[in-house]
């Protein structure tokens, strides 16, 4: 036998209505914020990401798929799916249109890593990109989708952290705040961590070994060392919050791992997933759309994992219950019923009603059966004797109560 690969999952069709529940929500609450749907390959040359994401960070060096094409190009799947819509917003001019360009996607992203409770190699990410404003309003409207997509999801304990990562300007005086301190206990720390001192030393404050999480908990808050224009964005993006009355928490250690934020950085926080809790994360990249091409244009977002949110709402009780798969269920008894069962099957499908009849040639008893699995809402029995009175029994399968409708009703 063939075996699924290391990391992946299928999608069973008894589980396809979890998936249709929470992407369903995701579109309505992107609309009701103006979003529109945008789609992107599955696969970018791999320059883009050495570009966009960071050749320092943990998905460039260690986590991507990367392969050779026919052609001999270096080819990536998309491990996050921003750099994508950065590089889809130059290549098709969309920076040409009215601002703000605002986009939301539902892919897969791939990633080479352990795979453990909530994180597969193949993962899902419901996502959104606000582009051209580098407005505090626009970090708000964004953080402010995020909060509502998972309250109406029914997340509505996860917590906000916050936190401001600056500017270029003000991450270079913190850098070398930074160093000094660290310099101190870095031959002390894990090998990630030291490789990271002088090519990324902010990386080392998204750590998780513990023995470095203790030594980085006293380390010098990024927030000290914002400058005026950094920090009066980040009171701005806090009294926004405050207006629309979303609870957040202020979290110096946030700093998120990819390389092209810039300013507000966030994630939504659930203890119900064990050690990984982040659900969702996302910030400000004003300067990714520069790195990959294009005019300097600010923008901001979020990618939130489905498969982890999906996790929690059913570690929690809190995904909704599947709902009946058929409304009605047709058990036809002999070969004169089969092809009045098949008659009344389309015409319920053709006035839009589900519904569907024996086809692997059940008796009575285990069509029953087989329709109460299906969670029919109700079944129709039809054979000879129904036939010949223009009549049919229906069964309402949740109060168990049975009634005779004539056949020509049900085939009109």
């Amino acid at each position: 036998m063939i075996n699924i690969p290391k990391g992946t999952r299928d999608m069973l069709p008894d589980e396809a209505y979890k998936w249709h529940y929470i992407e369903d929500i995701a579109r309505k609450t992107a609309a009701l914020y103006g979003f529109k749907e945008i789609r992107t390959p599955m696969f970018e040359h791999t320059e883009l990401f050495l570009r966009g994401v960071g050749e320092t960070t943990d998905i460039v060096n260690k986590e991507m798929y990367t392969f050779l094409d026919k052609g001999g190009r270096s080819i990536t799947l998309r491990p996050e799916g921003t750099a994508g819509v950065a590089r889809c917003f130059v290549e098709n001019g969309l920076q040409q249109n009215p601002m703000p360009m605002k986009a939301y996607y539902i892919a897969s992203v791939f990633r080479y890593e352990k795979p453990q409770n909530g994180r597969l190699r193949e993962h899902h990410q419901f996502g959104v990109e606000c582009y051209g404003s580098e407005a505090p309003e626009a970090d708000v409207e964004v953080i402010s989708l995020a909060h509502d997509f998972l309250r109406r999801a029914g997340l509505d304990f996860a917590e906000l952290n916050i936190n401001s990562i600056g500017c270029p300007e003000c991450r270079a005086r913190y850098n070398a705040a930074l160093k000094e301190y660290i310099g101190q206990n870095l031959h002390a720390m894990c090998a990630q961590c030291r490789e990271r001192f002088d090519k990324n030393p902010l990386r080392i404050l998204d750590c998780k070994e513990e023995e470095c999480k203790k030594i980085t908990a006293n380390a010098p808050k990024i927030t000290e060392f914002l400058c005026e224009d950094c920090k009066a964005h980040f009171d701005s993006v806090r009294a926004g919050l405050d207006e629309l009355g979303v609870p957040y928490k202020v979290n110096p250690s946030i700093v998120r791992g990819l390389d092209y934020y810039t300013r507000t950085v966030f994630e939504f926080v659930s203890t119900d997933i064990g050690a990984q809790g982040t659900v969702c994360g996302g910030g400000r990249y004003d300067r990714l759309v520069e790195q990959v091409g294009g005019k300097p244009t600010p923008a901001v977002g979020f990618g939130l994992g489905l498969e982890r949110l999906l996790l929690v709402l059913e570690n929690t009780g809190r995904l909704a219950a599947s709902e009946s798969s058929v409304e009605f269920y047709v058990a036809p008894m002999g070969d004169a019923a089969k092809k009045v069962a098949r008659q009344i099957v389309a015409a319920k499908r053709r006035s839009g009603v589900s519904a569907e009849t024996d086809i692997v040639g059940r008796s009575l008893k285990a069509q029953m059966k087989y329709a109460d699995r299906i969670r029919a809402k109700y079944v129709v029995v039809v054979g000879d004797d129904e036939i010949a009175r223009d009549e049919a029994e229906i069964k309402d399968m949740q109060s168990g109560e049975t009634s005779r409708v004539a056949l020509s009703s049900l085939l009109k």
